[in-house]
Protein backbone atom coordinates (compact mmCIF):
# COMPACT_ATOMS: atom_id res chain seq x y z
CA UNK A 1 0.00 0.00 0.00
CA UNK A 2 1.35 3.42 -0.94
CA UNK A 3 1.85 5.97 1.83
CA UNK A 4 1.29 9.60 0.83
CA UNK A 5 3.31 12.07 2.90
CA UNK A 6 4.35 15.72 2.97
CA UNK A 7 7.05 17.00 5.32
CA UNK A 8 5.38 20.43 5.22
CA UNK A 9 3.26 19.23 8.15
CA UNK A 10 6.25 20.12 10.36
CA UNK A 11 5.53 23.80 9.76
CA UNK A 12 2.51 23.41 12.05
CA UNK A 13 3.78 23.37 15.60
CA UNK A 14 1.22 25.13 17.78
CA UNK A 15 2.66 23.76 20.99
CA UNK A 16 0.12 24.84 23.61
CA UNK A 17 -3.59 25.26 24.10
CA UNK A 18 -5.94 26.42 26.84
CA UNK A 19 -8.04 23.78 28.58
CA UNK A 20 -10.52 24.89 31.29
CA UNK A 21 -8.54 28.12 31.55
CA UNK A 22 -5.15 26.44 31.98
CA UNK A 23 -2.38 26.56 29.39
CA UNK A 24 -1.19 23.02 28.68
CA UNK A 25 1.22 21.47 26.14
CA UNK A 26 -0.28 20.14 22.94
CA UNK A 27 0.03 16.41 22.30
CA UNK A 28 -0.57 16.95 18.57
CA UNK A 29 3.14 17.20 17.75
CA UNK A 30 5.10 16.73 14.50
CA UNK A 31 6.71 13.53 15.78
CA UNK A 32 3.34 11.76 15.59
CA UNK A 33 3.42 11.38 11.81
CA UNK A 34 7.20 11.01 11.69
CA UNK A 35 6.86 7.92 13.90
CA UNK A 36 4.10 6.54 11.67
CA UNK A 37 6.03 7.08 8.43
CA UNK A 38 9.17 5.53 9.94
CA UNK A 39 7.22 2.46 11.06
CA UNK A 40 5.52 2.05 7.68
CA UNK A 41 8.85 2.48 5.88
CA UNK A 42 10.27 -0.32 8.01
CA UNK A 43 7.31 -2.48 6.98
CA UNK A 44 8.16 -1.94 3.30
CA UNK A 45 5.53 0.61 2.30
CA UNK A 46 6.37 2.92 -0.60
CA UNK A 47 6.42 6.58 0.44
CA UNK A 48 4.84 8.85 -2.19
CA UNK A 49 5.11 12.66 -1.95
CA UNK A 50 1.84 14.56 -1.73
CA UNK A 51 1.07 16.66 -4.79
CA UNK A 52 0.27 20.33 -4.14
CA UNK A 53 -3.43 20.86 -4.92
CA UNK A 54 -5.40 24.02 -5.59
CA UNK A 55 -8.24 25.16 -3.33
CA UNK A 56 -11.10 23.79 -5.44
CA UNK A 57 -11.73 20.68 -3.32
CA UNK A 58 -11.11 22.28 0.07
CA UNK A 59 -13.54 25.06 -0.86
CA UNK A 60 -16.20 22.45 -1.65
CA UNK A 61 -16.12 21.06 1.89
CA UNK A 62 -15.33 24.30 3.76
CA UNK A 63 -16.63 27.84 3.63
CA UNK A 64 -14.03 29.64 1.49
CA UNK A 65 -14.20 32.54 3.96
CA UNK A 66 -12.91 30.28 6.74
CA UNK A 67 -10.12 28.95 4.53
CA UNK A 68 -9.11 32.52 3.71
CA UNK A 69 -9.32 33.47 7.40
CA UNK A 70 -6.98 30.64 8.32
CA UNK A 71 -4.57 31.57 5.53
CA UNK A 72 -4.20 35.11 6.97
CA UNK A 73 -4.79 34.54 10.69
CA UNK A 74 -1.14 34.55 11.80
CA UNK A 75 -0.23 37.58 9.65
CA UNK A 76 -3.12 39.58 11.12
CA UNK A 77 -2.18 38.48 14.63
CA UNK A 78 1.36 39.79 14.14
CA UNK A 79 0.14 43.05 12.57
CA UNK A 80 -1.93 43.73 15.68
CA UNK A 81 1.17 43.18 17.83
CA UNK A 82 -0.22 40.31 19.93
CA UNK A 83 3.08 38.35 20.02
CA UNK A 84 4.56 41.34 21.93
CA UNK A 85 1.52 42.51 23.88
CA UNK A 86 0.07 40.52 25.60
CA UNK A 87 2.85 38.13 24.54
CA UNK A 88 0.76 35.42 22.85
CA UNK A 89 2.67 33.83 19.95
CA UNK A 90 -0.29 31.79 18.72
CA UNK A 91 -3.69 32.90 17.45
CA UNK A 92 -6.10 32.22 20.28
CA UNK A 93 -9.83 32.93 20.46
CA UNK A 94 -11.28 34.61 23.53
CA UNK A 95 -14.85 35.53 22.49
CA UNK A 96 -17.39 33.33 20.72
CA UNK A 97 -20.46 34.70 18.88
CA UNK A 98 -22.82 31.85 19.72
CA UNK A 99 -26.42 31.88 18.52
CA UNK A 100 -27.56 32.45 22.11
CA UNK A 101 -25.31 35.51 22.25
CA UNK A 102 -26.41 37.05 18.94
CA UNK A 103 -30.08 36.15 19.00
CA UNK A 104 -31.72 37.45 15.82
CA UNK A 105 -29.01 39.99 15.06
CA UNK A 106 -26.77 39.08 12.08
CA UNK A 107 -23.10 38.34 12.73
CA UNK A 108 -20.72 41.23 12.11
CA UNK A 109 -17.11 40.20 11.63
CA UNK A 110 -14.97 41.92 14.28
CA UNK A 111 -11.66 43.66 13.58
CA UNK A 112 -9.88 42.25 16.64
CA UNK A 113 -8.00 39.05 15.67
CA UNK A 114 -8.74 37.59 19.09
CA UNK A 115 -12.47 38.05 18.55
CA UNK A 116 -12.31 37.05 14.87
CA UNK A 117 -10.74 33.72 15.83
CA UNK A 118 -13.87 33.00 17.87
CA UNK A 119 -16.03 33.26 14.75
CA UNK A 120 -14.46 30.03 13.46
CA UNK A 121 -12.89 28.29 16.48
CA UNK A 122 -15.07 25.87 18.43
CA UNK A 123 -12.69 25.58 21.40
CA UNK A 124 -9.75 27.27 23.11
CA UNK A 125 -7.41 24.30 22.66
CA UNK A 126 -6.86 24.66 18.91
CA UNK A 127 -4.55 27.60 18.34
CA UNK A 128 -2.91 28.81 15.13
CA UNK A 129 0.84 29.27 14.84
CA UNK A 130 2.99 30.78 12.13
CA UNK A 131 3.05 27.60 10.02
CA UNK A 132 -0.34 26.13 10.93
CA UNK A 133 -2.12 26.93 7.68
CA UNK A 134 0.73 25.52 5.58
CA UNK A 135 0.74 22.35 7.65
CA UNK A 136 -3.03 21.95 7.50
CA UNK A 137 -3.01 22.61 3.77
CA UNK A 138 -0.31 19.96 3.27
CA UNK A 139 -2.55 17.44 5.05
CA UNK A 140 -5.31 18.24 2.56
CA UNK A 141 -2.78 17.71 -0.24
CA UNK A 142 -1.91 14.28 1.16
CA UNK A 143 -5.57 13.28 1.44
CA UNK A 144 -6.39 14.49 -2.07
CA UNK A 145 -3.34 12.80 -3.57
CA UNK A 146 -4.26 9.51 -1.91
CA UNK A 147 -7.83 9.75 -3.21
CA UNK A 148 -6.56 10.53 -6.72
CA UNK A 149 -4.32 7.44 -6.57
CA UNK A 150 -7.42 5.42 -5.67
CA UNK A 151 -9.34 6.88 -8.62
CA UNK A 152 -6.42 5.82 -10.82
CA UNK A 153 -6.97 2.18 -9.85
CA UNK A 154 -5.26 1.36 -6.54
CA UNK A 155 -7.36 -0.65 -4.06
CA UNK A 156 -5.81 0.77 -0.89
CA UNK A 157 -3.85 3.94 -0.07
CA UNK A 158 -2.78 5.55 3.21
CA UNK A 159 -2.58 9.34 3.67
CA UNK A 160 -0.16 10.37 6.43
CA UNK A 161 -2.15 13.46 7.36
CA UNK A 162 -1.15 15.87 10.08
CA UNK A 163 -2.75 17.86 11.63
CA UNK A 164 -5.82 15.63 11.85
CA UNK A 165 -9.11 16.87 10.42
CA UNK A 166 -12.34 15.17 11.44
CA UNK A 167 -13.39 17.76 14.04
CA UNK A 168 -13.25 20.59 11.44
CA UNK A 169 -16.59 21.42 9.85
CA UNK A 170 -17.85 23.62 7.07
CA UNK A 171 -17.20 26.86 8.95
CA UNK A 172 -15.42 25.87 12.16
CA UNK A 173 -12.21 24.29 13.39
CA UNK A 174 -11.24 22.74 16.72
CA UNK A 175 -10.18 19.55 18.44
CA UNK A 176 -6.63 19.98 17.04
CA UNK A 177 -8.19 19.98 13.54
CA UNK A 178 -8.14 22.87 11.07
CA UNK A 179 -9.23 21.52 7.67
CA UNK A 180 -11.07 18.23 7.17
CA UNK A 181 -8.78 15.77 5.41
CA UNK A 182 -11.25 12.87 5.26
CA UNK A 183 -13.92 15.14 3.81
CA UNK A 184 -11.47 16.36 1.17
CA UNK A 185 -10.61 12.76 0.28
CA UNK A 186 -14.30 11.86 -0.04
CA UNK A 187 -15.03 14.94 -2.14
CA UNK A 188 -12.04 14.15 -4.38
CA UNK A 189 -13.48 10.69 -4.99
CA UNK A 190 -16.90 12.14 -5.83
CA UNK A 191 -15.37 14.64 -8.26
CA UNK A 192 -13.32 11.80 -9.72
CA UNK A 193 -16.47 9.91 -10.67
CA UNK A 194 -17.13 7.69 -7.65
CA UNK A 195 -20.88 7.51 -7.24
CA UNK A 196 -21.11 7.20 -3.45
CA UNK A 197 -18.46 7.21 -0.72
CA UNK A 198 -18.66 5.81 2.79
CA UNK A 199 -16.60 7.37 5.57
CA UNK A 200 -15.84 4.98 8.43
CA UNK A 201 -14.47 6.87 11.43
CA UNK A 202 -12.40 4.79 13.87
CA UNK A 203 -10.95 7.65 15.89
CA UNK A 204 -11.61 7.47 19.62
CA UNK A 205 -13.67 10.67 19.38
CA UNK A 206 -16.67 11.43 17.23
CA UNK A 207 -15.88 13.20 13.95
CA UNK A 208 -18.36 16.01 14.49
CA UNK A 209 -16.89 18.07 11.65
CA UNK A 210 -17.17 15.28 9.09
CA UNK A 211 -20.71 14.56 10.23
CA UNK A 212 -21.69 18.23 9.86
CA UNK A 213 -20.21 18.58 6.37
CA UNK A 214 -22.15 15.62 4.97
CA UNK A 215 -25.21 15.57 7.28
CA UNK A 216 -27.63 16.61 4.54
CA UNK A 217 -26.02 14.66 1.71
CA UNK A 218 -26.68 11.14 0.48
CA UNK A 219 -23.65 10.74 -1.79
CA UNK A 220 -21.45 10.39 1.32
CA UNK A 221 -22.40 7.93 4.06
CA UNK A 222 -20.89 8.54 7.51
CA UNK A 223 -20.47 5.94 10.25
CA UNK A 224 -18.48 6.46 13.44
CA UNK A 225 -17.30 4.28 16.34
CA UNK A 226 -16.20 6.42 19.29
CA UNK A 227 -16.27 6.87 23.04
CA UNK A 228 -19.69 7.92 24.29
CA UNK A 229 -19.81 11.75 24.45
CA UNK A 230 -22.63 11.47 26.97
CA UNK A 231 -20.09 10.12 29.46
CA UNK A 232 -18.09 13.35 29.43
CA UNK A 233 -15.86 12.93 26.38
CA UNK A 234 -15.03 15.28 23.51
CA UNK A 235 -16.81 16.59 21.45
CA UNK A 236 -19.41 16.48 24.27
CA UNK A 237 -22.36 17.94 22.31
CA UNK A 238 -22.42 15.60 19.30
CA UNK A 239 -21.90 11.95 18.42
CA UNK A 240 -25.09 10.46 19.82
CA UNK A 241 -26.98 7.53 18.31
CA UNK A 242 -30.06 9.59 17.43
CA UNK A 243 -28.10 11.74 14.94
CA UNK A 244 -29.17 10.08 11.68
CA UNK A 245 -28.83 12.85 9.09
CA UNK A 246 -31.22 15.55 7.89
CA UNK A 247 -32.98 16.54 4.68
CA UNK A 248 -31.70 14.42 1.80
CA UNK A 249 -29.22 12.83 4.21
CA UNK A 250 -31.73 11.26 6.58
CA UNK A 251 -30.66 7.69 7.21
CA UNK A 252 -27.13 8.22 5.89
CA UNK A 253 -25.48 8.93 9.27
CA UNK A 254 -24.77 6.37 12.00
CA UNK A 255 -23.07 6.88 15.35
CA UNK A 256 -22.05 3.91 17.50
CA UNK A 257 -20.98 5.28 20.91
CA UNK A 258 -18.85 2.92 23.00
CA UNK A 259 -18.80 3.17 26.82
CA UNK A 260 -15.60 4.31 28.55
CA UNK A 261 -13.41 1.32 29.31
CA UNK A 262 -14.72 -0.57 26.28
CA UNK A 263 -12.26 -3.05 24.81
CA UNK A 264 -11.79 -4.95 21.58
CA UNK A 265 -15.03 -6.94 21.74
CA UNK A 266 -17.47 -4.04 22.14
CA UNK A 267 -15.47 -1.79 19.80
CA UNK A 268 -15.30 -4.38 17.01
CA UNK A 269 -19.00 -5.17 17.46
CA UNK A 270 -19.74 -1.48 16.94
CA UNK A 271 -17.56 -1.52 13.84
CA UNK A 272 -19.52 -4.50 12.54
CA UNK A 273 -22.70 -2.46 12.92
CA UNK A 274 -21.12 0.39 10.96
CA UNK A 275 -19.99 -2.03 8.25
CA UNK A 276 -23.52 -3.42 7.93
CA UNK A 277 -24.86 0.12 7.69
CA UNK A 278 -22.29 0.92 4.99
CA UNK A 279 -23.16 -2.19 2.98
CA UNK A 280 -26.86 -1.28 3.02
CA UNK A 281 -26.06 1.99 1.25
CA UNK A 282 -23.88 0.31 -1.40
CA UNK A 283 -20.99 2.79 -1.69
CA UNK A 284 -18.35 2.55 -4.37
CA UNK A 285 -15.36 3.48 -2.18
CA UNK A 286 -14.44 3.94 1.48
CA UNK A 287 -12.54 6.63 3.35
CA UNK A 288 -11.34 5.51 6.79
CA UNK A 289 -10.70 8.20 9.40
CA UNK A 290 -8.00 6.20 11.14
CA UNK A 291 -7.38 7.40 14.65
CA UNK A 292 -5.50 5.05 16.95
CA UNK A 293 -6.22 7.04 20.10
CA UNK A 294 -8.68 4.38 21.29
CA UNK A 295 -5.61 2.31 22.19
CA UNK A 296 -5.18 1.05 25.71
CA UNK A 297 -1.96 3.09 26.11
CA UNK A 298 -3.23 6.36 24.61
CA UNK A 299 -3.59 9.31 26.99
CA UNK A 300 -6.52 10.93 25.12
CA UNK A 301 -9.33 8.42 25.59
CA UNK A 302 -10.63 5.83 28.07
CA UNK A 303 -11.02 3.03 25.50
CA UNK A 304 -8.91 -0.12 25.77
CA UNK A 305 -8.21 -1.27 22.22
CA UNK A 306 -5.21 -3.55 21.65
CA UNK A 307 -2.91 -4.05 18.71
CA UNK A 308 -4.89 -7.19 17.84
CA UNK A 309 -8.05 -5.09 17.89
CA UNK A 310 -6.60 -2.68 15.37
CA UNK A 311 -5.43 -5.53 13.17
CA UNK A 312 -8.96 -6.97 13.30
CA UNK A 313 -10.40 -3.57 12.37
CA UNK A 314 -8.25 -3.53 9.24
CA UNK A 315 -9.59 -6.96 8.30
CA UNK A 316 -13.15 -5.78 8.95
CA UNK A 317 -12.68 -2.79 6.64
CA UNK A 318 -11.22 -5.09 4.00
CA UNK A 319 -14.36 -7.25 4.18
CA UNK A 320 -16.28 -4.39 2.55
CA UNK A 321 -14.24 -5.24 -0.57
CA UNK A 322 -14.10 -1.65 -1.80
CA UNK A 323 -11.30 0.72 -2.83
CA UNK A 324 -10.18 2.32 0.44
CA UNK A 325 -8.31 5.45 1.48
CA UNK A 326 -6.99 5.54 5.05
CA UNK A 327 -6.63 9.10 6.40
CA UNK A 328 -4.74 9.58 9.65
CA UNK A 329 -6.60 11.22 12.51
CA UNK A 330 -5.65 10.89 16.21
CA UNK A 331 -3.15 8.79 18.10
CA UNK A 332 -0.99 10.41 20.77
CA UNK A 333 1.15 7.69 22.33
CA UNK A 334 4.39 8.20 20.40
CA UNK A 335 5.69 4.80 21.46
CA UNK A 336 2.82 2.90 19.83
CA UNK A 337 1.25 5.06 17.11
CA UNK A 338 3.39 3.66 14.29
CA UNK A 339 2.90 0.08 15.40
CA UNK A 340 -0.88 0.46 15.65
CA UNK A 341 -1.25 2.15 12.26
CA UNK A 342 0.93 -0.59 10.79
CA UNK A 343 -1.23 -3.27 12.44
CA UNK A 344 -4.41 -1.76 10.97
CA UNK A 345 -3.00 -1.51 7.46
CA UNK A 346 -1.45 -4.97 7.85
CA UNK A 347 -4.82 -6.45 8.78
CA UNK A 348 -6.41 -4.81 5.77
CA UNK A 349 -3.72 -6.07 3.39
CA UNK A 350 -3.66 -9.58 4.86
CA UNK A 351 -7.39 -9.89 4.29
CA UNK A 352 -6.94 -8.79 0.67
CA UNK A 353 -4.40 -11.52 -0.13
Amino acid sequence: MKVVYSDVHKRHNADTGTWVGVTIPSEEVPDRIERVVAALTDRGHEIVPARPCDDSIVNMVHDPAMVEYMRNAWKNWVEWGYPDEPGQNQVAAYAFPTSRFLGDIPLRLPKSPGALAGVYAMDTMTQIGEGTFLGARSAIDAAQTAAEILVDGERGVYAACRPPGHHAGTSFFGGSCYLNNAAAAAQTLIVGGVGRVAIVDLDAHHGNGTQEIFYRRRDVVYGSVHVDPGEGWFPHFLGFADEIGAGDGVGFNLNEPVPPGGGDDVWLAALDSVNTFVEIHQPDAVVVSLGVDAAITDPESPLQITKLGYEASGKAIASLDLPTVFVQEGGYDLNTIGELVGATLGGFEAAKV
